[in-house]
């Protein structure tokens, strides 16, 4: 007696093979593509009949043939599941005819745009490439032609993710990075506004895609700017910043910094790498520790070639101030605002050992300990003839600066007269909210030779004036548009 045959296993089918090698579709014995396509034509040459409604119509139609080919397909069983699944294949065959129609539209679309269209493509990529990141992205949603050129890594050499901060996540910064490629060259990141950063939806490891490929895309970035990105501390940048060897514009709006740490021993050790910025702008978020002048030699060895140079909220005094000053010798602007410990008297020494210094902006904004006499000896060297390089000083202050008494003072005098005399070309700024009133007092010199000293319009006089620098608001400039 013969050993009955064992049993074959069972295999499930695999999704990887089944997409490797697809089975062709079943077909009748002399029925091939050719016929399928006849079939199909024939079908849609039906298309001048009426639709509904009219005994001959083609809705009646497929209601006369299911009717009649569905018992017909369960065969004599009359099986209900045969039936269910013989109308589930028609619900598909509908789907694709749906689709196809549709594609075919697009491609329709497609090429009447890109007959009507005026411009080449290289032509409508350069157009694009000047676009922000916002407006290119609506763009390349309008058709298949712009989204073809809004796919070009041109476009994305400046990344602009600023004007939709909250829908930003890190897969959005991933897809763009990797989009620029070579290409990139700036970077915008965050929410300019300050409440929105607790809602951001990205995390630390944001940024990581500029260290790809031994931080191929971040070699190419020279100007990133990272707004109130609170979960992004000086362990996630460091990385970051380590990729980007050819930085020359740095921004940080928001740097959280450790609450007993240096911040300038952690810059130095974040941008060790950077030696190439040229502009650098950092504001602090929360409250850090003192500067000391170890940490100030290497941080100025860390930019030998910085121009502008803002830092905001850091805890300066005038013996730090003024070797920032001195220690830089291409410093051309410089902003120093909401120091609390400066209190003026580095400007006495600057006139002396700086007098062929090249610069040209000094900004001293919300610095509570500045006093009054200090500003006043600084205009008076600038009459002198020092300095002969500036062109800007602001020394606003929401509280006012400190009078010779010690208390607060909203109404200082300064020689504004006779620094529009001798001086046009500088334009002085000095705003200050009277705390028992909300009327201010300001003395302003702009470089057409006029000026103005209100009490009540001058709130109007610092927007209008900032408005002329794109600053970002009263008192906080961007360097950068200065």
């Amino acid at each position: 007696m013969d050993a009955p045959n064992p049993k074959r296993p069972c295999h499930a089918p695999s999704v990887t093979s089944s997409l490797e090698n697809p089975c062709p579709l079943p077909s009748a014995p002399g029925f091939n593509q050719s016929n399928i396509d006849l079939t199909i034509s024939s079908f849609l040459s039906l298309s001048d009949l009426p639709l509904f409604a009219s005994p001959l119509s083609i809705g009646c139609s497929f209601d006369r043939v299911l009717d009649k080919v569905i018992p017909s397909a369960a065969g004599t069983s009359h099986d209900e599941f045969e039936q269910d699944r013989f109308l589930d294949r028609t619900l598909q065959l509908a789907s694709v005819l749906y689709k196809s129609t549709e594609r075919c539209i697009r491609k329709r679309a497609t090429l009447q745009n890109s007959i009507s269209w005026p411009l080449l493509p290289e032509l409508t990529i350069k157009v694009f490439s000047m676009l922000d990141t916002k407006s290119l992205m609506q763009a390349s949603a309008c058709c298949t032609m712009f989204n073809k050129c809004a796919m070009d890594r041109v476009c994305y050499s400046h990344i602009d993710l600023t004007t939709a901060a909250e829908h930003v996540d890190n897969g959005v910064v991933c897809r763009m990075i990797h989009r620029a490629g070579k290409e990139l060259r700036s970077f915008k990141l965050g929410s300019i506004s300050p409440s929105a950063g607790s809602t951001s939806l990205l995390t630390r490891s944001c940024l990581t895609p500029l260290t790809f490929n031994h931080g191929f895309a971040g070699g190419y970035l020279r100007s990133l700017h990272l707004y109130h990105l609170r979960m992004m501390d000086g362990e996630s940048l460091s990385p970051v910043l380590s990729a980007c060897l050819n930085l020359t514009d740095l921004k940080i709006v928001g740097f959280v910094s450790g609450r007993w740490l240096n911040p300038l021993e952690q810059l130095g050790s974040l941008t060790r790498n950077c030696p190439l910025i040229e502009n650098l702008f950092i504001e602090i978020f929360n409250s850090a520790g003192r500067i000391t002048e170890s940490s100030l030699l290497e941080f100025g060895d860390n930019f030998p070639n910085v121009i502008s140079l803002s830092l905001l909220c850091f805890r300066l005094n005038d013996a730090i101030a003024q070797k920032l000053i001195q220690g830089f010798r291409h410093l051309k602007h410089i902003n120093l605002s909401r120091s609390p410990e400066i209190s003026g008297c580095f400007l006495r020494s600057l006139g002396l050992c700086c007098k062929d210094s090249p610069l040209e902006t000094l900004i001293l904004c919300n610095c509570n300990s500045l006093k009054e006499i200090e500003v006043w000896l600084f205009l008076c060297s600038l009459l002198d003839g020092d300095f002969k390089s500036i062109r800007l000083i602001d020394v606003s202050n929401n509280q006012g600066l400190v009078s010779d008494e010690g208390s607060s003072s909203s109404g200082p005098r300064f020689p504004i007269e006779e620094l529009k005399k001798q001086r046009p070309d500088v334009t002085f700024v000095a705003i200050f909210e009277s705390q028992s009133s909300s009327s201010s007092s300001s003395g302003e010199v702009y470089p057409d030779g006029t000026s103005s000293s209100t009490s009540e319009t001058s709130s109007e006089s610092l927007l209008s004036w900032s408005s002329n620098n794109n600053s970002e608001d009263e008192h906080d400039y961007d360097m950068d548009s200065i």
